[in-house]
């Protein structure tokens, strides 16, 4: 494993740590829809990341390249 994949590793596992000690203190209520499930989703791709080496936003920002160049919002 790459340095690059153990950092997405770890970065996952401690945004899904930190969103599941938030729900177990009560910081956060779990049962309803809110952004917490977004940064779930993070966490998850991040450490499903580290395992396949495929990441969707890496994935678009390949795309996003012209001749090279990356394309610059603005």
């Amino acid at each position: 494993m790459t340095t690059e994949r153990i950092l997405r590793g770890i970065a996952g596992f401690f945004i899904l740590l930190s969103i599941l000690l938030a729900g177990g203190l009560g910081q956060v209520e779990l049962g309803r829809p809110t952004w917490i499930w977004f940064t779930a989703f993070v966490g998850l791709n991040l450490l499903q990341s580290a395992f396949t080496d495929w990441c969707p936003m890496m994935a678009l920002l390949r795309k996003w390249k012209q001749g090279g160049r990356v394309i610059h919002p603005g």
